[in-house]
């Protein structure tokens, strides 16, 4: 049941630095199941939390991983995905992401090659899926070759949100890879924006300092 959107506090994602915290993203057009795809892996967990202001539904899992125990944060687009684009701060922080497209409409397949373009441009490095949902309406579809994720050197599964079909198995290696990379981050783009983060902090702790600078400049304003 789909939380109040009142209740729940300002997203953090600061909270994705820490060593517990992992953030995994979905992408792919309108429809293609990727919420029915949580709903199915979280099965009695799935209590989806729907954030409106930032155009995403949130879902809480907790895995371990060796011999750790590590929250997940599923992050879905809530429908930002209708204007073929999403904002930079969905891709901020993430450990991992999965792309699904629906085996029964070829558009989007041809469209994640755009989404994993943008995915490329904010997350270079992190390790990512393709995912082929609703093989339960044509098993047939399993005999074809799609060269997407061959192509990028990304694994590639066939699944059925309908009826469970290797979607514990895909989830649970993301998982598990999501956590290898945190471990072991590789993306340039974490420290840039980190270095932003910082430097809105240093701005936002010294506030005199602008004061004493405008003070310092006005008599040659005059």
């Amino acid at each position: 049941m789909a939380g109040d959107a009142g209740s729940i506090p300002e997203l953090d994602q600061k909270k994705y630095d820490s060593g517990e915290q992992v953030k995994i993203i979905c992408l792919g057009d309108s429809a293609v199941g990727k919420s029915k795809l949580m709903e199915r892996f979280l099965m009695d967990e799935y209590r989806p939390q729907q954030l409106s202001t930032y155009a995403l539904t949130l879902y809480k899992h907790t895995a371990t991983v060796g011999n750790k125990t590590v929250a997940i944060d599923f992050w879905d687009t809530a429908g930002q995905e209708r204007f073929q684009s999403m904002h930079p701060s969905y891709y901020h922080k993430a450990h991992a992401c999965i792309m699904v497209f629906d085996v029964q409409r070829k558009i989007t397949y041809k469209n994640l090659a755009n989404w994993y373009k943008e995915l490329r441009e904010f997350r270079p490095e992190i390790p990512c899926c393709v995912v082929a949902n609703k093989i339960d309406a044509d098993l047939k579809v399993t005999q074809r070759s799609f060269n997407f994720g061959k192509k990028q050197g990304i694994p590639f599964y066939f699944v059925s949100a309908a009826d469970g079909t290797n979607v514990v198995k895909m989830f649970r290696e993301m998982i598990t890879r999501a956590v290898e990379y945190k471990q072991n981050p590789s993306d340039f783009m974490d420290e840039v924006l980190q270095e932003l983060e910082n430097f809105d902090l240093e701005e936002k702790e010294d506030p005199e300092a602008d004061e004493v600078g405008l003070k310092t400049e006005s008599p040659e304003l005059e």
